[in-house]
């Protein structure tokens, strides 16, 4: 491989000739050979977006000239406009608690690219310095943070119209459920009658609450401390430089994003992405038990509740023939552990990581909160296709377990009373008859019985 020889104040480096990066990015490469995990892209293009708004800022400035900043805007249009560069991002994500590599890996591709438009060679950090020009009026501590929020809430508008997806499809299962009448249960043991589509129902409200947290997350995340430097202070800015920034970002990114009013706030704690996690985590435990129930409640199909047919999508055993498993149900409750941990870890990066006046867990945290979403998405978007959408209810088995329901005496207690609803449904349930033929049999008299002991009355 042919190298390039690029100097920074520890020495010489050698960087691989047909590569944007920089000797920064290089040195960083050799010193974090820890996971071989990269920053996802939706990370990447939030950077390039703040450093165009930030670059933007600059040349309104009169900070930048413009043939250094048209040479930059191109740079950067590349990738925000083509997707390209995308694979000169090449550092692991467990490295500084700052991400200060990673900004410097965007302002090296920048400066580079740039200084290639202009027809200087790479490597040279002239005529474009990735420090004076590129991250001109920013740290990594105040980049860092404010691309956190951005890609969070990127990620976040694409998370909701899922959401939305799998309410009118819960929807759709509440209004075909309408007339079937269940037994409910608790503690895993029979309970009175309970609507099949009051049950959906609970899941449907659930998913609708999330939305809501989702939404006002979203309110916190608009607010990043760019502008605020190293620790919030704004040293080495200009102080219209956050103003403008905010201004082209809300335009470039088509989002309503706000200056922080204390930016050391932003920059020595991440609550904000905390709740956002934790918003994530709740909505996690939402679908797990939405999962779990259908699961549940489509166990057999001759020895379990039986009570949902669910998609037959493929086969279930590779010793069991015929076999089908609620594979959909499974892969979202694994997807529903995997967000639950993954909050554990961004808790822990605010918990362990803001120390004094800068956090030093940032990388770990944004990752965990972006793949929480990823998975999220992808997790939903599969239960709604491949299983929820054709669920279907067995009635005749919801039906025959509804004739056959102990708890139905619930309804005489008022009438009767509480012990002698009991002594009715244990001697029905020794002698495996019906509650009905019980009372018959001890000869009590009971007005409009077989009104009070019908389901859909007690709903």
């Amino acid at each position: 491989m042919n190298y390039r020889i690029e100097k920074d104040v520890l020495g010489e480096v050698e960087v691989p000739i047909d590569v944007y990066w920089g000797v920064n990015t290089q040195r960083a490469i050799q010193n974090f050979q820890i996971s071989g995990k990269m920053f996802p892209k939706v990370f990447i293009m939030s950077l390039a977006q703040l450093k165009k708004a930030c670059l933007l800022a600059n040349m309104e400035l009169g900070l930048i000239d413009k043939e250094k900043g048209d040479a930059i805007l191109q740079a950067v249009n590349e990738i925000l406009d083509e997707e390209k560069y995308l694979d000169q991002f090449p550092i692991d994500i467990y490295q500084t608690g700052s991400g200060t590599q990673t900004n410097m890996n965007m302002n090296e591709v920048l400066a580079n690219r740039a200084t290639q438009i202009l027809g200087f060679p790479m490597g040279k950090k002239h005529p474009i310095h990735p420090n004076d020009h590129v991250n001109k009026g920013q740290s990594s501590n105040d980049v860092i943070p404010s691309t956190m929020h951005i890609s969070t809430v990127h990620m976040v508008q694409r998370l909701i119209p899922i959401l939305n997806r799998l309410k009118e499809v819960l929807e759709a299962k509440i209004n075909e459920f309408e007339d079937i009448i269940k037994v409910g249960r608790t503690h895993l043991q029979d309970a009175i009658p309970i609507p099949l589509s009051l049950e959906f129902n609970v899941y449907k409200r659930q998913i609708e609450i999330n939305i809501e947290r989702l939404k006002n997350v979203l309110d916190e995340l608009y607010y990043i401390p760019i502008g605020g430097t190293a620790l919030g202070t704004g040293l080495n800015t200009h102080k219209d430089f956050a103003k403008l920034t905010v201004s082209h970002l809300s335009k470039i990114s088509s989002l309503s994003f706000k200056i922080n009013p204390v930016k050391a706030e932003g920059i020595s704690s991440h609550n904000t992405i905390v709740k956002a996690s934790s918003n994530l985590r709740l909505l996690a435990l939402s679908l797990l038990k939405m999962a779990n129930d259908i699961r549940w409640m489509g166990s057999g199909p001759r020895a379990g509740l039986s009570e949902l047919i669910l998609p037959q999508n493929e086969p279930g055993s590779s010793i069991m023939p015929g076999k089908i498993n609620p594979t959909q149900s499974e892969a979202l409750i694994q997807v529903c552990l995997q967000v639950i941990g993954n909050d554990s870890v961004v808790t822990s990066g605010e918990m362990y990581g803001s120390i004094l006046d800068l956090n030093v867990a940032k990388p770990v945290m944004i990752v965990n909160v972006l793949e929480s979403i990823e998975i999220l998405i992808g997790g939903i978007n599969s239960f709604i296709i491949n299983c929820l959408i054709g669920l279907k209810a067995n009635t005749e088995q919801i039906n025959m377990n509804l004739d056959q329901m102990l708890m139905i005496v619930t309804n005489l207690s008022p009438i009767i009373g509480y012990d002698k609803c009991s002594e009715i449904a244990q001697r029905a349930h020794k002698e495996g008859k019906t509650c009905k033929a019980v009372i018959k049999e001890m000869g009590l008299k009971i007005d409009n019985l077989d009104e009070l002991l019908d389901p859909k009355k007690m709903v």
